[in-house]
């Protein structure tokens, strides 16, 4: 089986018509056995959607995408995962568990189909990497980086050694605009002074990270108001959308005989965070 996934610097691109680049990963025993990436080759659905037919693409992982684009992938007999977000290689991981599920293509309703992801961004945010993921913030930060496309390779860990993030083991660095909004605060803040090829330690707060938790983001539903839920298990991710269509993610927290609870909260949330950055480069 192959897997192609909307590709911008690591990450998921979120806008499907316009992708650049694909990567395309070969699967095995629902285990990746090598990836590539790909470029686009054409602007517009139905030219992408061919392109993805001839690399005999049996899935597409993407985030947004419109009908037109649905139709073409459907007359290709390409299934679609639309509303993915984050870092490409653990959205691949995801999907083949299972352990996403999908609202659907236009994330504009509650259905879930088990197998599927489904969530998106604002525009401008980074969702990808445990020092992303849509948590953008006021900037009032400064320094000679602020403004710059920067280059970094990072280490995190919690208070206890252990590491849950690390571009070094994906062996590629992650790029953003610093001082943009598109990483945590603290993250930002210290590449904003760092010069090409130093290395910082840093020790972040939650009001620098992922911010406190918040208990007005846990609520519950009924399971009846929510078809598919039923199959939903405890500690499972899930991407929901709120009253105007946009989607987010929520983890199961608990689920009873005719409910189902939610936690909206970002799963760093509380959480002090400790960062070795290296930064590779400044353009």
């Amino acid at each position: 089986m192959k897997i192609a996934v909307t590709y911008d610097n690591g990450n998921v691109f979120q806008h499907f018509g316009k992708t650049e680049n694909f990567k395309v990963y070969e699967v095995e025993d629902d285990k990746v056995v090598s990836s590539e990436v790909i470029g686009s080759n054409g602007t517009g659905h139905g030219a992408l959607a061919g392109l993805l037919a001839e690399q005999g693409i049996n899935v597409l992982i993407c985030g947004g995408i419109g009908e037109g684009a649905q139709t073409a992938l459907t007359e290709a007999g390409i299934e679609m995962v639309a509303g993915a977000q984050g870092n490409t290689d653990d959205v691949v991981e995801a999907y083949l568990k299972g352990e996403l599920v999908s609202t659907g293509a236009n994330c504009d309703h509650h259905h879930h189909e088990e197998g599927h992801s489904c969530g998106s961004h604002e525009e401008g945010h980074s969702c990808g990497g445990s020092c992303g993921g849509c948590v953008g913030h006021k900037s009032d930060i400064t320094g000679p980086n602020v403004g710059k496309t920067c280059r970094t390779h990072y280490k995190g860990t919690f208070n206890d050694g252990t590491q849950f993030d690390s571009s070094y083991d994906r062996g590629e660095p992650l790029e953003f605009i610093c001082g943009a909004g598109q990483m945590i605060k603290g993250f930002d803040a210290a590449v904003a002074n760092m010069e090409i090829g130093e290395i910082k330690e840093v020790h972040l707060m939650p009001e620098e990270a992922y911010g406190q938790t918040n208990p007005d983001a846990i609520f519950t539903l009924e399971i009846a108001q929510l078809p598919g839920s039923e199959n939903l298990e405890v500690g499972q991710q899930v991407y929901l959308s709120n009253q105007y269509g946009q989607p987010f993610t929520v983890k199961v927290a608990a689920k009873e005989e005719t409910t189902i609870t939610f936690d909206a909260n970002h799963e760093m949330a509380g959480k002090e965070l400790n960062f070795t950055i290296e930064l590779v480069e400044v353009k």
